[in-house]
């Protein structure tokens, strides 16, 4: 075995794996470092995923008319690709070891399937999690069997790879343990103590450390609203709590900025050495409290791992001493726990090292899908294409016979408009160099959303160069039909497939707000406008009515704010850059398609407005500089 896996399936009960190096550490995410080879330029997948359509009731009689009907409606020309078995397909239990086909649904095998779906010119997808079991509950989860099971997919002609997150060791994830939140916390911490010779100093969290990023809370302990028991009276000093990585599976939470804390020390010393540094702590198994403590030294990782267990979250204790090395003059020790991102990065990891093992030319799609949680915009370029960026679209999916249930509304993920509201923001963490934001499988064709949202959702999607995955049963469809005019538009699928391979960006939106590119809004009453910028110097432009209520007023926008907003993004380099977005800013007129209607007009004036919008409804525009 190699350097990422070797024991894990000996300590798969104990604690996550030690990090292999200063790649998968936090500090690294921002290197935009690759790992382990892992391919770019790929442009977001299109294609078919099963459980939309039919959950865990898929079979391969299903998938095989799926791929039937695909290339029988002409999407094979336009780009779709994929078809992705979903939960549902394996027997509930390993046989010697290995995955193997539910012999009912699968009976003939997938290699047998895989080579039907090739043999129409597409390419064939499969699912697994990072835990010890499926969402549905079979126990067939990669943990500890990441290289046998690579080697699985691969023998079976594997191109596409969508791996979940339930029942997952080291995180209170989906199903799983939710004492696990001791791995992802650090404990309460109350001070720290330098020792070293002729030296000893210790300093009280509350009153010296410095919360950085998002998440930790100072308690004073002072206050009778501070949950210090009267047996912990004689500690009551106050202490830091909550020093972790936001969950971002749900919606309210914004992926822009600082989604972890940590605390901080700056310490002065006038003489360089070795000391000894003693935590005072108290261990938790809850959200917000843990055991696992991470300490850093002038950006050095000392210690990661485990701090003993105290009897209760308040009951505080000293730590044995932790032995480190300090500069003379100001030394910087952060206290924290980045294992919560540490932990899926590194389990994803061994699953694309497996497939690199087993076919070192393999040119798998590896989707992401621990649904926003660990956020997987900071640290999902480095290994998958795409990365889930919340929990599930719909949880009301169909089965044979029944096309499942989509929402335009909802409070927490499952609607068009909750997705979008996260993703459009996203732009910043995608491209041709990482990966695709992934706000799920498309719900066009599913009760619930009419053809004006699926319009919108099919715009939507395209312009934020999501992965295009149907989730519908296409038998439902007709060449010709408005579900099969909607899913065929060739020119919003030219927009998400644009070679340019940049993610639009909301230039405006009619909410108030400083940065309507940044801004995480979840009201709906709101017309937002997004700019992409294309290969050939185009711009897209959508106008997109969240409401479902029709919006009459003036919406404008002008060259003048969409060089403002993407200028940057006008070419690959910053010479073409400048001329790209100079050529758009100053030319005589503009050549303006319609997408939905095809109409083509000429604008003079570099202003593009609307004055009306149906419910849910959108006007996608590509506008080429004459």
């Amino acid at each position: 075995m190699n350097n990422l896996v070797q024991n894990e399936t000996q300590n798969i009960s104990s604690k996550p794996s030690k990090l292999p190096g200063k790649e998968y550490q936090f500090d690294s995410f921002s290197s935009d470092k690759v790992l382990l080879s892992k391919k770019k330029q790929h442009l977001p997948a299109m294609g078919w995923n099963s459980w939309n359509a039919f959950g865990s009731g898929n079979t391969a009689a299903l998938t095989r008319a799926m791929a039937d009907q695909m290339v029988a409606l002409g999407l094979d020309k336009l780009g779709y690709q994929y078809l992705v078995l979903d939960d549902g397909c394996y027997k509930p239990e390993r046989v010697n070891g290995l995955l193997s086909n539910e012999d009912v649904k699968f009976p003939e095998g997938f290699r047998a399937l895989s080579d039907y779906i090739h043999s129409k010119g597409l390419k064939f997808g499969m699912y697994n999690d990072i835990g010890t079991n499926l969402c549905a509950g079979a126990a067939v989860g990669t943990c500890g069997h990441e290289m046998v099971d690579a080697k699985s997919y691969i023998d079976w002609g594997v191109d596409f790879l969508k791996v979940d997150n339930c029942y997952y060791l080291w995180d209170n994830a989906t199903f799983s343990d939710a004492t696990n939140a001791k791995y992802v916390y650090t404990p309460n911490i109350q001070s720290i103590r330098l020792v070293g010779s002729k030296f000893e100093q210790t300093f009280d969290a509350v009153a010296d450390g410095k919360l950085t990023g998002l998440g930790g809370r100072k308690v004073d302990g002072t206050s009778p609203s501070d949950d210090l028991t009267v047996s912990d009276s004689q500690n009551a000093h106050g202490y830091v709590t909550g020093i972790g990585t936001f969950d971002g599976t749900n919606t309210g939470t914004t992926p822009i900025g600082p989604r972890s804390c940590e605390l901080v020390f700056d310490i002065d010393l006038s003489k360089a050495g070795s000391y000894q540094l003693f935590v005072t702590y108290a261990t938790g198994q809850e959200v917000g409290i843990g055991s696992w403590l991470q300490l850093a030294a002038n950006d050095e990782l000392i210690y990661d791992d485990f701090l003993p267990a105290t009897e209760t979250t308040t009951s505080f204790r000293e730590s044995d001493g932790i032995a480190l090395t300090l500069r003379e003059g100001t030394n910087k020790l952060r206290l924290m726990n980045h294992r919560r991102q540490e932990n899926t990065l590194l389990s994803y990891a061994k699953l694309l090292e497996g497939l690199n093992a087993a076919d070192p030319n393999h040119d798998v799609i590896f989707s992401i899908c621990e649904w926003g949680k660990t956020q997987p915009q900071n640290w999902g370029y480095k290994v998958g294409d795409s990365w889930r960026i919340l929990n599930d679209i719909t949880f009301c999916v169909g089965r044979d016979g029944d096309p499942g249930r989509g929402t335009w509304f909802d409070p927490g993920t499952p609607s068009v408009t909750s997705q979008y509201d996260k993703a459009v923001i996203m732009d910043e963490f995608a491209g041709l160099d990482k990966g695709w934001n992934d706000p799920d499988m498309m719900m066009i064709g599913m009760n619930g959303l009419d053809e004006t949202m699926c319009k919108t959702h099919m715009a939507m999607w395209c312009m934020m160069n999501s992965p295009l995955m149907l989730g519908l049963d296409l038998r439902r469809v007709e060449k010709g039909d408005w579900i099969w005019n909607i899913i065929s538009n060739q020119g919003l699928i030219a927009l998400n497939q644009d070679a340019h391979g940049i993610q639009a960006k909301r230039i405006y939106t009619t909410k108030e707000t400083n940065c309507p590119d940044m801004d995480y809004i979840t009201e709906h009453d709101r017309v937002d406008v997004l700019a992409k910028p294309l290969a050939d110097g185009s711009v897209a432009l959508s106008f997109i009515n969240l409401n479902n209520q029709p919006w009459d007023g003036k919406v404008t926008v002008d060259t003048e704010l969409i060089v403002k907003m993407i200028g940057k993004k006008m070419a690959t380099g910053p010479v073409e850059a400048v001329a790209s977005a100079d050529a758009f800013a100053t030319a005589s007129s503009y050549q303006v398609t319609d997408l939905w209607t095809q109409a083509i007009s000429v604008n003079e004036t570099g202003v593009f407005e609307i004055n009306h919008l149906d419910a849910c409804d959108n006007v996608t525009l590509r506008i080429k500089p004459n």
